[in-house]
Formats: C-alpha cells, sequence, structure tokens
C-alpha cells in the first residue's frame, strides 16, 4: 500500500511536468531573456515567496551568486527570504502584507526583476511586492498555480507569468523547481552558448 502511494507520487509528478513543459517553454524562454538582459544591463534580481517558496527564492539566488553549472563571475540575486530582522522587524512593525514590499522599495531600482513566488497566486505579501515593483519599473516574473490567482490579475504585458497548470502545492513547487533550473540553464547558456559538455 505505502510503496504504490510513493509509486503514485512520481507518477503524477512525471507527467505533470511532460504537460508543463509544453505549455510553459515559452513563458520561460520569455523569463530567460527578461532576466539575461537586466542582468546584462547591470541590473539584479530579488526573488521572494513563503514557505517552500521562500527555498526556492535561496535556492535561485545561490545558483547565481554561486553558480548553476559552470564557472563564470557572480550575478547579482537576492531572496528576499533570508534576513531574519528585517522581516520580523517589517512583520511586528508594520505587517506580515509589507515584509517583501519594503524590501523591494529599499533594494529594487527600475531595470530589476521580480522573481515571485506564489503556488496559489494568492499570497497578500507577494501580490504586495509585485504592487512596488511595478511602481518602480521593475519587470516582474510569477511564478504561480492554480489557475494564477490575484497575481495572474495584477501582471502587465510587460511581465512573465509562468503559471503551473496544476491546483496540488507539492505538484507546483516541483515544476517550480524544474523552471527555475531551466532558467538558471537559459542565463548560462545566453552568457556562453553551447552545452555544458562542449
Amino acid at each position: 500500500m505505502t510503496n504504490q502511494r510513493i509509486l503514485s507520487h512520481f507518477q503524477e509528478s512525471a507527467e505533470l511536468k511532460l504537460h508543463a513543459g509544453s505549455v510553459l517553454a515559452q513563458p520561460i524562454e520569455q523569463a530567460i531573456e527578461l532576466m539575461f538582459t537586466a542582468l546584462s544591463n547591470g541590473n539584479k534580481i530579488l526573488a521572494c515567496g513563503n514557505g517552500g517558496s521562500a527555498a526556492d527564492c535561496q535556492h535561485f539566488a545561490a545558483e547565481l551568486v554561486g553558480r548553476f553549472e559552470r564557472e563564470r563571475l557572480p550575478l547579482p540575486a537576492l531572496a528576499l527570504t533570508t534576513d531574519t530582522s528585517i522581516l520580523t522587524a517589517v512583520g511586528n512593525d508594520y505587517s506580515y502584507l509589507e515584509i517583501f514590499s519594503k524590501q523591494v522599495q529599499a533594494f529594487g531600482q527600475a531595470g530589476d526583476v521580480l522573481l515571485a513566488f506564489s503556488t496559489s497566486g494568492n499570497s497578500g505579501n507577494v501580490l504586495a511586492a509585485i504592487e512596488i515593483a511595478q511602481e518602480r519599473d521593475m519587470r516582474v516574473v510569477a511564478l504561480t498555480g492554480k489557475g494564477g490567482g490575484a497575481i495572474g490579475k495584477k501582471l502587465t504585458d510587460a511581465d512573465v507569468h509562468i503559471c503551473v497548470p496544476h491546483d496540488r502545492t507539492a505538484r507546483i513547487q516541483e515544476v517550480h523547481l524544474v523552471t527555475l533550473h531551466c532558467i538558471c540553464d537559459g542565463i548560462d547558456v545566453a552568457l556562453f552558448g553551447g552545452d555544458v559538455n562542449e
């Protein structure tokens, strides 16, 4: 019984990834182009999200500041989920809804990219960060699921929406991780061309 349940997780994840690949290839390509252009112009990427998505922010920033699969100079990316003093001060003194938006106000500049994660598309603090980013003439790449929610409605034609076609949070997060790796690989290819093994 347990073995079959485990196998069903793998099967559902694999089937979704195959389906999502065809649906999401174009917006992922747009996200790569947007981020590469920003980085080439000396801008940076800020990332925000809650829970498992907070971990994805840190993962992504680590891949850019460190490396993905190739040796290269560090690229400027910052996870807005890591400074506990800022998060707790803003959460306590203002509101949990402002823990990311205040950081976007502090660190975001025109031409930067906000990478915004919300599996439901309805995370209030992520939505608030998007609003500030748009006010600051930043571009937004939103990774969502469940139809995109309020975030999907807030995005403009200048932004990129990568909405996983599924309603289960775990499956959405799994596709978000593959998406991040696609973006990291795409940025490296844009920088160096070819394949990592060439």
